[in-house]
């Protein structure tokens, strides 16, 4: 219960930055937007209706049509997000703060729309709207939701282009792309983590400089080449993105033929890193 009171309060918070964003920096500057809100912010400029009613009339829509794309929780943190969004974006409308810098605007806006949404999704949550469409999607037209997402946003952007210029286009893409950054340092925390798989016939000696340089565990995963079909063996390493320099030199002295790829890891539990149980 305590978990869930603070995860609404964390909505909240996001939705108050994500609100000032469009008010104080977006609106003000004659900037777009991806997603439903782009959408609202149009009509805004076309006729001047409030974003904060329209943005809870469409993503209401959209909830009905794709609640069941998404699971128990999410939906209830999403229909939260959605009603903390419009409810803020309504208490800050008249909101201004005296800026005529548009590179200024462009990142401030960045900014606080990157940490509204970014602890919106942190805590399960979405904003809605362009969320629900990329999942839907995702179902019938087999399409990935990342790309679903960044066509539609990109979609709502360019059609926003014929309002706002050229000019103001560019700027949003410059905000989004902040945005963007912002929003995954919220997400993934300070400090993201890097796994890495290394096949090399030096493995022994590899895993042994690792453990003794780095003070890092490994696994080893059992495998087999499919066009050599001989026995492999493959080193399962987790480490801060920061160590990853390190464990290049530490390969490369080893063996300069080894074979590496790196993953993002969003989050790790266990023995070196967050207790599972927090």
């Amino acid at each position: 219960m305590k978990k869930r009171i603070l995860d609404i309060i964390v909505i909240m918070i996001g939705s108050i930055f994500f609100s000032l964003a469009v008010n104080l920096f977006i609106i003000p500057s004659e900037f777009g937007e991806g997603g439903v809100t782009g959408v609202t912010i149009i009509f805004y400029y076309l006729y001047h209706w409030s974003p904060g009613l329209l943005s809870l009339i469409l993503n209401s829509l959209l909830l009905i049509v794709g609640y069941k794309f998404l699971d128990k929780t999410t939906t209830v943190y999403t229909i939260i997000a959605v009603l903390f969004n419009s409810l803020f974006l309504h208490l800050t409308e008249n909101w201004h703060i005296v800026s005529d810098d548009l590179i200024i605007n462009a990142i401030f806006g960045g900014v606080f729309g990157g940490v509204g949404i970014g602890l919106i999704i942190r805590v399960g949550g979405t904003t809605a709207g362009s969320t629900i469409m990329a999942k839907i999607m995702h179902k019938y037209l087999d399409w990935n939701v990342s790309y679903a997402l960044l066509l539609i946003d990109l979609v709502v952007v360019f059609a926003s282009s014929f309002i706002i210029g050229i000019q103001g286009l560019m700027f949003t893409i410059v905000m989004l792309y902040i945005a963007t950054k912002v929003m995954d340092f919220i997400i993934e925390g300070v400090n993201p983590k890097k796994a890495i798989t290394i096949v090399s016939k030096e493995q022994n000696k590899i895993a042994e400089q690792v453990n003794v340089i780095m003070d890092r565990g490994v696994t080893v995963i059992y495998g087999r080449g499919y066009y050599s079909n001989s026995p492999k063996e493959l080193l399962y390493i987790v480490i801060s993105k920061q160590e990853v320099s390190m464990l290049k030199k530490i390969v490369r002295s080893i063996d300069k033929e080894a074979f590496i790829t790196i993953h993002d890891v969003r989050d790790v539990f266990g023995e070196g890193f967050v207790d599972i149980s927090k």
